[in-house]
């Protein structure tokens, strides 16, 4: 698998740092309110590399982080009135309930800030003693990225540039606009934990150094995240990791695209955000999946109501197809065509198609190609076969394919009828055989006024819920 570093501009060769086995951390969401479609993004992009990587073979060790202390969560609970920790967890349970609409796997481990204060003190404890890190009256300590030569790597950005737009707000006693926030110091209401310097609380940028040293190690294969955290947030993690435990941070760094509305960057003062919520009431959470992965992770995509429709179209497709193919079996017989062995090497080629395409970047946009052309062969070749050999075998790629990608979920099996439905598919094929055209279509109806609508095919009989 070829993956394009952020921190080389390039595609590379993954070579893990134990054969057999990918450390990846992702950051996660900052637990102050409900998720939102920019969010959703890299939830789905990085459950589905995971998902591909296990799927070649690999075991995957994946840690994705909640930032259950900061700025706007206090604000958050003086806005109603409560404790960070009351507003955290709320919107903790609020993100499980669109991750696992979203068909989000859990990760590894979910460690929280809050969860990892000796971690974080520790690792600016070795910081200030190598003379990165200064402490300062208030109790706010800061890390000095100017003593750091390699500070801008990531971002590819020069020191003076990145200078340009840095700043001393009011309040802050660093020496530097450059330097950032390690530990801050503890003010007046605000939740705190003691360290050397005093009450304070983590700064944003070290919780994710101290957890992916606690829960990967010193050195990891992959860090993930959006494309608006490559600069301060990623680059600061480097500076102060590789500057605590003097070797290499991440091998390689994934970025994925932004979020366009209308053509137009997500933005909450242009009033075009959205929330996963939001969106999923209207449409389900399966289409937001879907328009997330229907591009290229690094490439842009857009939110529109008609595009979610066309994403809602082509799930449609995706669904019919294994409806069909739970259906055909059932009617299958032992036989086999005379094709048959070219009805295999067809859906192998698809599988080969679909690895090389996810193979190349995480391709998922070509991916999805790859599965939409197993449709087609399953349409024309597979259901017409008759045979239940290769309808199970087309089953079983169709559900691997997909279940990488995380989409065509939950799949609704025939059985899931209730008895009385059953009873009255049944009766109805026997009015229709006693020619009781009449008691057949009362029937009918009658099933279409519960939501079941039947389709009449040389096959037999198939059903879908309306």
């Amino acid at each position: 698998m070829r993956i394009y570093n952020t921190l080389t501009r390039k595609k590379e060769e993954l070579k893990t740092i134990t054969p057999g086995e990918v450390k990846i951390y992702a950051c996660g969401p900052t637990v102050y309110n409900y998720i939102h479609i920019g969010n959703a993004r890299p939830l789905c992009v990085f459950d589905t590399l995971c998902r591909y990587l296990e799927f070649r073979g690999y075991k995957v060790k994946f840690v994705q982080n909640f930032t259950d202390i900061d700025d706007k969560i206090i604000k958050k609970a003086i806005e109603e009135g409560t404790d960070y920790k009351t507003v955290s967890e709320k919107y903790i349970e609020e993100f499980w309930k669109d991750a696992k609409g979203l068909n989000f796997r859990e990760a590894t481990v979910h460690p929280k800030a809050t969860e990892n204060i000796d971690e974080i003190i520790e690792i600016i404890k070795t910081l200030v003693e190598k003379g990165y890190a200064y402490p300062v009256e208030n109790g706010d300590v800061y890390f000095s990225p100017k003593n750091f030569s390699e500070y801008g790597k990531l971002s590819h950005q020069p020191l003076e540039d990145l200078e340009a737009g840095a700043r001393i707000n009011i309040g802050e006693l660093k020496k530097d606009p450059m330097d950032f926030a390690l530990w801050k110091g503890a003010k007046p209401g605000e939740p705190y934990w003691p360290s050397p310097w005093g009450n304070g609380r983590p700064g944003w940028h070290i919780e994710c150094s101290a957890m992916v040293r606690r829960y990967l190690g010193d050195t990891i294969d992959i860090h993930c995240g959006g494309q608006d955290l490559i600069f301060p947030h990623h680059e600061n993690e480097i500076a102060q990791s590789e500057c605590c435990n003097g070797v290499p941070f991440a091998n390689y760094w994934m970025h994925n695209g932004y979020i366009n509305v209308d053509n137009v960057k997500m933005s909450k003062s242009l009033g075009n955000f959205f929330t996963v919520r939001d969106v999923a009431e209207k449409y389900g959470y399966e289409p937001i999946r879907y328009l997330m992965i229907s591009s290229h992770y690094r490439s842009p995509i857009n939110y529109s109501v008609d595009i979610i429709d066309q994403c809602k179209a082509s799930l449609t497709r995706l669904h019919t197809c294994r409806d069909s193919l739970d259906f055909a079996l059932k009617n299958a017989g032992d036989t086999e065509p005379e094709n048959a062995a070219e009805i295999r090497a067809q859906m192998e080629a698809r599988k080969q198609q679909f690895i090389e395409a996810m193979d190349d970047d995480l391709n998922t946009a070509d991916g999805l190609a790859a599965v939409f052309e197993l449709v087609r062969d399953i349409n024309v070749s597979v259901l017409q076969s008759g045979s239940k050999a290769l309808i199970t075998e087309a089953m079983k790629l169709f559900d691997e394919l997909t279940g990488v990608l995380g989409i065509v979920y939950p799949h609704e099996q025939a059985d899931d009828l209730d008895a009385e439905v059953e009873k009255m598919i049944e009766a109805r094929q026997a009015a229709r055989k006693a020619k009781n055209w009449a008691e057949a279509d009362r029937i009918r109806d009658e099933l279409k006024e519960k939501g079941i609508v039947l389709e009449d095919t040389p096959q037999g009989v198939k059903w879908h819920r309306a």
